[in-house]
Formats: structure tokens, C-alpha cells, sequence
């Protein structure tokens, strides 16, 4: 049998449960606040999104590799690609581009062109250091954790603190090397 071809974004996305856009946003606005309610510490509540987002990412990426038949990336360039063409697109229905490659084309930008966590939000005074969307760094960190890539994933850029785009930087650390828990040759 021939191996499936990899799923676009979009067949994917049309092809998937989702959940009212209203109510994804306003659950996620309540968890923000309610971390900043308990956490009280606006950088305490970007760890706690960051942390959570890892999580949410260690276990998406099980997800993302059944449904959308995505055969192993050859490098991080196209991991970056494929994050952003397909990941986006098939859990939150966005598209992200991937610029600003360093020399080595081991750091980038993923840029969105939208982003559905910051509609009917504003940030007040009190929460300018805050990353609103720090889940989304953890779920990219934690998501090519489980695929052997070491990351560091961080804004750059927030249209909620005035820029005129939102962008993360991933940068890769290293590539982890695959361990077996077993030998074959036994």
C-alpha cells in the first residue's frame, strides 16, 4: 500500500470537531484572569501560561502526527514550516508564515496572520508585562520537545502591547537523539 500523502492545513481543519470561536476565546480570557487573580505576579501568571501551553503541547503533538499524516520533518526549516502551515491551521484555524531565518537556520519567526485568543480583549494598565498568548510558546516548546528538538520559544512581538503583528521566536537549542528502550540485537 502507498503511503498517504501528508494532509493540507485546510483539509484538516474542515475535517475536525471544533468549538464554538467565542467560547474557546472567552474560556481562555477566564484562565488568564483567574491566573492573575490567584497569581497576583503578572511574570508568574506568562510561567503558568508558558507551563500549561508545554503540556497542552506534549500531548497535541500525538494529534497532529495521526490526523494530519505528516511524514518525518528532514530539518528544522521545515519543521517550522510545517508548524506553521499546518499546526495553526488545523487546531486554531489561522495561517502563520515563518521568516527571519538566522545564518545557521536554527532560529525563526512564525508570524500569524491572525489570532483567535485576543478577540474582545485589552490588556489594562496593570498587565503590560503580560504575554496573553504565552500558551501558545508553551504548546510549540513542548510540541518538538516530544519530536527530539530542545527549543526556546519566545514573543517578540504582541498586538496587544501596541506592535502591528504577532510573532514568536523559536529558537533550536538542540537536537535530542531518538532513545530506544530496548535493543534489537538481544
Amino acid at each position: 500500500m502507498a503511503p498517504l500523502a501528508p494532509r493540507s492545513g485546510d483539509a484538516i481543519f474542515a475535517s475536525v470537531e471544533r468549538v464554538n470561536a467565542e467560547l474557546f476565546t472567552l474560556t481562555y480570557g477566564a484562565i488568564v484572569r483567574q491566573l492573575l487573580t490567584d497569581l497576583e505576579e503578572v511574570e508568574e501568571v506568562n510561567k503558568q501560561l508558558d507551563q500549561m501551553g508545554y503540556n497542552i503541547g506534549i500531548r497535541l503533538v500525538d494529534e497532529f502526527l495521526a490526523k494530519s499524516n505528516v511524514s518525518r520533518c528532514t530539518d528544522f526549516k521545515e519543521t517550522a514550516e510545517v508548524i506553521a502551515k499546518v499546526g495553526f491551521k488545523m487546531f486554531l484555524g489561522v495561517t502563520a508564515s515563518v521568516s527571519n531565518w538566522d545564518a545557521d537556520g536554527t532560529c525563526c519567526s512564525i508570524i500569524l496572520e491572525d489570532n483567535p485568543l485576543v478577540d474582545f480583549v485589552e490588556l489594562p494598565d496593570t498587565c503590560q508585562g503580560l504575554y496573553y498568548c504565552n500558551v501558545l510558546s508553551g504548546v510549540i516548546r513542548g510540541a518538538l520537545e516530544m519530536v527530539s528538538m530542545k527549543t526556546e520559544v519566545t514573543w517578540v512581538r504582541d498586538m496587544l502591547r501596541g506592535d502591528d503583528a504577532f510573532e514568536l521566536q523559536v529558537k533550536l537549542l538542540k537536537q535530542v537523539p531518538e532513545e530506544y528502550p530496548y535493543k534489537d540485537d538481544e
